[in-house]
């Protein structure tokens, strides 16, 4: 038989309707609670100009930012194994901190948290070290009664001091 006629000679009876709904129902992706039919969800439309003022509030002006009434975080570029303590700079991303410690054991985050007390003039008890336990990109917590600009004059005063 010629190609042509065993084609015309073999189709398929076209779906029914109910089998067709029936087929896309088996296949619909559950969502939310929801049945999809492999579409994706529609998204909700805010106005643009209200996210650009979130975010310009959420993002710090400088290495100092505000957590709560009372409570800051000061994001620090760790440089462990050097000579002596010391701020080496202070940009708008992070505060560069020499720490004369190793970086084994923790004892590099000991003395940078020694080392800022003494800094900033606070208590131990009134830093610690909330995220970077392994890394040199650290966040460090104050909580204590002093003004976020205060925090950057001392860290400044420190850096011009070392250079």
């Amino acid at each position: 038989m010629h190609c042509q006629t065993l084609r015309s000679f073999m189709r398929i009876p076209p779906f029914t309707h109910a089998e067709v709904f029936h087929k896309r129902l088996s296949t619909a992706v559950f969502l939310h609670g929801r049945v999809s039919h492999g579409k994706m969800p529609k998204k909700d439309k805010k106005d643009k100009s209200t996210k650009s003022v979130q975010k310009q509030q959420a993002t710090p002006t400088g290495p100092v930012s505000k957590i709560k009434d009372g409570e800051f975080a000061i994001a620090i570029h760790a440089k462990p194994g050097a000579k002596q303590n010391a701020v080496t700079d202070v940009s708008s991303e992070a505060v560069g901190v020499a720490i004369s410690a190793p970086p084994t054991d923790g004892e590099a985050n000991a003395e940078l948290l020694r080392y800022l007390s003494k800094v900033l003039v606070l208590r131990k008890s009134e830093i610690s070290l909330d995220k970077g336990g392994k890394s040199r990109e650290k966040i460090v917590k104050v909580n204590a009664s002093i003004s976020q600009e205060e925090l950057l004059e001392r860290l400044k005063n420190e850096a011009s001091q070392g250079s």
